[in-house]
């Protein structure tokens, strides 16, 4: 990178759904935009998200200026709380709804942070070499914007998550705003893909407020049990009206659901907070007047929609008359998750509505095709970015993008730690920067290493194999035949004739190494795991870990 030149740096987002995070550096200053996580795929065992490396940013933190936030989902804010603990970032600046869940997140990590801004539409944030300003979109979550960079060597704008709704529960998207922006001129345009392979228009969120009427209507006399992301605040917006209208009272199960109501009742996005009841008032009331609103509608096993299907829940009994209500599409990878939790619900004999072309109760917070031509259209970029998405929507945007007129070698397809450089407005792929997986254990912050992940993973489709073995050292001699025990491997009582093969193998293998000079404890381990590990593979087709475990008795300690 040239002196004179802007680096625009993908931390994140680019061929998965989720972790998106962005930065602008140009000579001593670097902007950020979103910073979010990606929720843990099946293969991950005992992960529970990952999040964006920062690497970069460490290594460049002196020139770090702010943070800026699209919108508060998990995908754009969740990394905040590592990200700060690890990085100098002196600024954050959110819209209302991001900012009041950024403080909640802080505050149960106990993180102290008092440089958090929030920003209306209509706000402009100078630095010494960036402008950025903001334009309202709708999405799922109240006060969602797309963002403006102004740079020294050209324009830059993110969409952030969007679609085009004119019926929208909330605000309309700033359209007059975004076709300013695009008349002004607009060098490189970032564009949400995640619905880049969907034809025609995204449902209105309007026609999920018929479709919710139209079974409160029905049910009348039915308990009603409405599971939906805790994140899709105008769902809840609307859901709480259709209570509002009839009648009904609402309990609320799930901890990231309550708190994203509460913070929606405090700014005003959701009224009539007297509707809410305690579990022990729902109990009490006649079914037709109670409207229960939980989380689980991906099928997650500790969600509280999971655990009343599984007769788990504590305040929560089914009983044969309620009605149960998936306003959700399926992530992928989670259809058969919610598949299970459906049918345990038939098998107690409740109705279950899903989202189909009959029953309209869900649509995305993404745009769909024509949606994603719109926005093209309207900012007119010069070079394209498609982000947000895997590899086939990022292909699929790119394809669109060069329909609506943006010539095919100005459209990126790129991967997270590629860079962009941007030259009086024109815009050349740069070098990589260093990006590597970083994985979240646990509540705590903490990261897991590659290597553990690799570990679980072994362990789970081969098992563990542990050696037990005393020698005396100094006379280079084993005591007894080494003791194996073994995890997830092989059934012991079964293979009665392989455990004394594996035995006598590693009694050898400890004599022959002990016959050598000069050898310490971490040799015959070492060995142990090279000559045994083929050994076993070859009689059984299986590379359990190995973990040897050497004692000296002369000594009485464990090496």
């Amino acid at each position: 990178m040239k002196n004179d030149e802007t680096r625009f740096v993908i931390l994140g987002g680019l061929g998965e759904i989720g972790k998106n995070m962005y930065a602008l550096e140009h000579q001593d200053e670097i902007i950020i935009i979103d910073a979010g996580i990606s929720f843990a795929e099946l293969t991950m065992l005992g992960i529970d998200y990952t999040i964006p490396d920062y690497s970069y940013l460490k290594e460049n933190e002196s020139k770090i200026k702010a943070l800026f936030i699209t919108h508060g989902h998990e995908d754009h804010i969740g990394a905040i709380p590592f990200l700060i603990q690890n990085v100098d970032i002196k600024n954050i600046y959110a819209p209302n709804q991001a900012a009041e869940l950024i403080k909640m997140k802080l505050i149960d990590k106990n993180i102290r942070f008092d440089n958090l801004h929030s920003y209306q539409s209509d706000d402009i944030i100078k630095f010494k070499h960036f402008e950025v300003d903001f334009f309202r979109t709708t999405h799922s979550v109240p006060d969602s914007h797309g963002i403006r960079i102004k740079t020294p060597n050209g324009i830059i704008v993110t969409t952030g998550d969007f679609k085009f709704d004119f019926t929208p529960i909330g605000p309309m998207a700033d359209l007059h705003k975004m076709a300013r922006i695009g008349e002004e001129g607009v060098d490189l345009l970032l564009s949400d893909s995640t619905n880049a392979l969907n034809d025609g228009i995204s449902s209105s969120e309007s026609n999920v407020d018929a479709a919710l009427n139209d079974i409160f209507d029905t049910e009348i006399n039915s308990r009603i049990i409405i599971a939906t992301f805790a994140s899709n605040i105008y769902r809840l917006k609307h859901i709480v009206e259709t209570c509002y209208k009839h009648q009904r009272k609402i309990c609320i199960f799930g901890r990231s659901m309550e708190t994203n109501l509460e913070i929606s009742i405090k700014g005003g996005y959701i009224k009539h907070k007297e509707l809410f009841i305690s579990p022990e008032e729902a109990n009490n009331l006649k079914p037709k007047e109670v409207c229960i609103l939980c989380t689980g509608s991906q099928g997650e096993p500790l969600a509280a929609l999971s655990r009343i299907a599984d007769l788990e829940h504590k305040h929560i009994k089914l009983r044969p008359d309620d009605i149960v209500i998936f306003s959700s599409s399926p992530i992928p990878g989670n259809a058969l998750s919610i598949s299970r939790t459906i049918n345990k619900l038939y098998l107690q004999g409740v109705k279950v509505y899903t989202n189909t072309n009959i029953t309209d109760i869900h649509t995305s917070g993404h745009a769909n095709k024509e949606e994603l031509k719109l926005m093209i259209r309207l900012l007119k970029p010069k070079y394209m970015l498609p982000f947000h998405g895997e590899y086939r929507m990022l292909k699929s945007h790119a394809d669109l993008a060069n329909m609506c007129g943006v010539a095919k070698e100005n459209i990126f397809i790129l991967d997270n730690g590629d860079t962009l450089l941007l030259n009086k407005h024109h815009i050349r792929v740069g070098d990589k920067v260093k990006m590597d997986e970083i994985y979240i254990d646990g509540n705590r912050v903490g990261e897991v290493a590659t290597q553990v992940l690799r570990d679980r993973k072994i362990m789970a489709r081969d098992g563990i194999l542990v050696i037990v073995a005393n020698i005396l050292m100094k006379n280079k001699k084993l005591l007894t035949k080494p003791s194996i025990v073994t995890r997830g491997f092989i059934q012991v009582n079964e293979n009665v004739e392989l455990i004394n093969m594996l035995e006598l193998k590693c009694s050898l293998l400890i004599t022959t190494k002990l016959k050598e000079n000069n050898i310490t404890f971490t040799d015959i381990k070492t060995y142990l795991q090279t000559n045994l590990s083929s050994y076993i593979n070859e009689l059984t087709g299986r590379k359990p870990i190995i973990l040897p475990i050497i004692l000296d008795i002369k000594r009485s300690s464990s090496n």
